[in-house]
């Protein structure tokens, strides 16, 4: 194991379950902490002012750093929310991406280089309009004038951007829960844990439908599982589609993930009963401009939706993406939501 990897990995262990690292890090915590109080009074108090859109806006974010399941809740909530009669639009900071004063809008296939491979992959996966830019009021306001039919938006991240105003706050978390409770750097929590009893719904990423349940919700926010169930596998040079479970029993299958939480994504492969010969957990947000793939000897490599996004370019007839789709236990989550923005913020006339 590398020296940064054993690194990555002493931090990860402290963060979950605390140590002499994490105490060591408690004063830059306490920092942190003075921070975003600061951060929060200023907007309550007046001395900041967040842009109110006209129309409703949902964030669905997390207070546990990296990736905890945000991108499938954010498709997902799209996709119910127009079956539902609304016209959703997203936006997003479009992570990675140079963006200058001015808003990038865009809908259908988008470039992940232009616009981010989360935001990418909202767009080609839900046909919904983006915009991206880290001050997320401008991307809206952007969105708005481009595409005046949108009624609602949706926030891919942005929990703790203040500076855009909205009507329902959604956090997705995932079985690490909060950790060791405690601020970055000694802990993993952008902010702190009680935090989510302020938000509307918490949905907790259980990994697959056999996955440990929250409990029924009571009173304060709604608590709902969220598990994600693979689809066709589909190989991105040429577009072919198998079963999942084609791959079941086959010798030389690896799988790489750039992603929040790269384990994750190769336990659901074993949960299908594919035995991984390699797995390669790459950074998050990995941005291929060159190919990772090269060591491996597997002559089928799995990969998630968000970097199959980004892989077209390399041309390897071995990578197959492996889209998932988001399942909830509780079956009136979006009637809840839906419900939820007519009585905060009307929706404008179409």
């Amino acid at each position: 194991m590398s020296a940064p990897s054993s690194k990555a990995s002493l931090l990860a262990r402290q963060w979950q379950h605390g140590g002499w690292l994490s105490t060591l890090l408690r004063p830059l915590a306490a920092l942190t902490a003075r921070v975003v109080a600061r951060k929060r009074a200023d907007y309550r108090d007046g001395r900041k002012t967040a842009y109110r859109a006209p129309v409703p806006v949902v964030v669905i974010g997390n207070i546990y750093v990296g990736g905890t399941g945000k991108t499938p809740m954010v498709i997902a909530t799209v996709d119910a929310l127009r079956a539902r009669g609304y016209t959703p639009g997203v936006v997003s900071r479009g992570y990675g991406v140079k963006l200058g004063p001015q808003a990038r809008v865009g809908q259908g296939e988008l470039a992940a280089a232009q616009f981010g491979d989360e935001p990418a992959l909202i767009a080609r996966a839900t046909g919904a309009p983006v915009a991206v830019h880290p001050r997320r009021a401008l991307a809206a306001q952007a969105l708005l004038r481009a595409h005046p039919q949108v009624d609602v938006i949706v926030s891919d991240d942005g929990l703790q951007h203040l500076a855009l105003a909205r009507d329902v706050e959604i956090v997705v978390q995932d079985q690490r829960g909060v950790g060791n409770g405690r601020l970055l750097p000694a802990g993993p929590l952008r902010e702190p844990a009680n935090r989510l009893r302020e938000v509307d719904a918490v949905i907790t990423n259980i990994g697959g439908p056999d996955g440990h349940a929250t409990a029924p919700s009571g009173p304060g926010p709604r608590q709902v599982s969220m598990w994600l169930d693979p689809d066709d596998a589909r190989q991105i040079e040429g577009g072919t589609r198998r079963p999942l479970t084609a791959f079941a029993g086959q010798p030389d299958v690896a799988a790489a993930a750039g992603i929040g939480n790269p384990e994750r994504f190769f336990t659901t492969l074993r949960t299908q009963g594919i035995t991984l010969a390699a797995t390669l957990p790459l950074p998050d947000h990995h941005d291929y401009a060159t190919s990772p793939f090269q060591a491996l000897a597997a002559r089928t490599i799995l990969v998630t939706s968000k970097d199959a996004i980004k892989c077209a370019a390399l041309h390897d007839a071995r990578l197959w993406e492996v889209p998932v789709r988001a399942g909830f236990s509780d079956p009136r989550l979006f009637d809840w939501l839906a419900q939820a923005l007519r009585q905060r913020a009307p929706r404008q006339p179409s």
